[in-house]
């Protein structure tokens, strides 16, 4: 998942800018890759916080290579990037959020992967998809993230619940429950509003069958589909279910542990902050996959690597990132971070082939769904924000509301 903030205005403007003058990469053959040589990387949040300490490790075994990781916080990211592909400085890697390589892509500054040294048949599907735009691939997989339902096993109990809710139905018959007779504040906690909301709906979405936009890159955001969708969750909010806003800031965690709410959609690494945070709740809680409506489909994020068009080093840094990648690379960075590994392979030994709860994520991420790769994706996905609030609020009806982000979107496709 792309964890970014919200862009400026002159990161537009920069990448207007830098459009007009797309790099077309350095033209040579640039440092063969076993020459002495420094790579550069940008990465992001917490990942560029640990790759340091892989970088490290990869020095120890290629002495001629020094890997200079440069941690970049993801509210700053988009325009650090624009501004310096606008300059021709882009690092040699750079992690690419899964809203941003369609654009970076479309302005030329980024290398097609060798295919040759990547297979597309080592990843999850929807992880390859967010490295692609327009028939070519620029990102290759780093790590992946989804969505899962998490439950308080202890209160489901006292709902009279058995078991976690196998179908949409289920989920909404266990939200009342557990505000009829268990007593929370809250039956589930989904996002009525703000930034990246669309995240929040990508279960419903998916899952009834729906689609923000086609593979092809045309917008059904209005669709039979998705407006039952958006009904549905809109119907957590009309009966009192889930919270219509929020303070900023907020920890759905924090309400997990006192038990005001019962279930919520979360990733990956809020397993860790439970165990953390909250050991009393050891026990008490679980992870289960999407409640299905015509299938269990979640969302897929992450991020991939992607090399400079601009870069000397191409061939060194392919050979990084190969090494990041690789199977054995995945279950490393894992063990580091919990990022759940793009490559499948990964998924073979050790816990994530053996823990029970890691077993509910490698099986959502089989179905997982990943929107098309765009260059305006961050606008496309801000307009669905808008009509998941309008309806949230008690603004709109769904049909309405996404009728009027189909028209705004259509504008935006490539």
């Amino acid at each position: 998942m792309n964890r970014a903030a919200a862009t400026g205005s002159i990161a537009l403007t920069l990448a207007s800018a830098f459009t007009l003058t797309a790099c077309g990469g350095s033209g040579g053959a640039g440092v063969a890759a076993d020459a002495e040589q420094t790579v550069t990387v940008w990465a992001m949040g917490a990942e560029g916080e640990k790759l340091g300490d892989v970088a490290k490790e990869y020095e120890k075994a290629h002495s001629h290579i020094t890997v200079k990781v440069t941690p970049v916080g993801w509210d700053v990211a988009h325009q650090k990037l624009v501004a310096a592909a606008a300059a021709g400085k882009l690092p040699d890697v750079v992690q690419m959020g899964d809203t941003y390589l369609g654009e970076f892509a479309d302005m030329g500054a980024l290398e097609p992967v060798d295919t040759k040294t990547f297979d597309k048949g080592d990843f999850f599907p929807a992880a390859w998809q967010q490295g692609s735009y327009d028939g070519k691939t620029y990102g290759v997989p780093w790590y992946v993230d989804t969505r899962v339902l998490y439950y308080r096993t202890d209160l489901a109990e006292k709902a009279g619940l058995k078991g976690a809710p196998a179908t949409m139905a289920d989920l909404r018959k266990a939200a009342e429950a557990y505000k009829a007779k268990a007593g929370t504040k809250w039956g589930l906690y989904i996002q009525g509003s703000g930034l990246d909301t669309v995240q929040s709906f990508y279960p419903f979405l998916y899952s009834a069958g729906g689609a923000v936009l086609t593979d092809d890159g045309k917008a059904v955001v209005n669709s039979a589909e998705a407006v039952q969708a958006l009904e549905n969750y809109g119907g957590y909010f009309d009966k009192g279910l889930s919270r219509k806003s929020v303070p900023p800031g907020y920890d759905v965690t924090k309400d997990f542990n006192t038990g005001a709410v019962p279930m919520f959609f979360g990733g990956p690494w809020i397993m860790n902050l439970l165990d953390e945070n909250y050991p009393d709740l050891k026990g008490k809680w679980a992870v289960a996959a999407v409640p299905a409506d015509k299938a269990s489909v979640s969302m897929a994020g992450g991020s991939s690597l992607a090399i400079s068009a601009d870069s000397d080093h191409k061939a060194a840094a392919k050979e990084f990132i190969r090494y990041l990648t690789t199977a054995k690379g995945q279950a490393d960075w894992f063990d580091r971070t919990r990022d759940l590994p793009a490559n499948i392979a990964a998924w073979k030994s050790g816990d994530l082939a053996s823990d029970p709860d890691l077993k509910v994520w490698r099986s959502q991420m089989e179905t997982a769904k990943s929107i098309p790769v765009q260059p305006k994706l961050t606008e496309i996905t801000s307009k669905v924000d808008i009509a998941i609030e309008s309806v949230t609020q008690g603004k709109s009806t769904a049909k309405a509301a996404l009728d009027e982000a189909q028209s705004e979107i259509d504008g935006l496709v490539r």
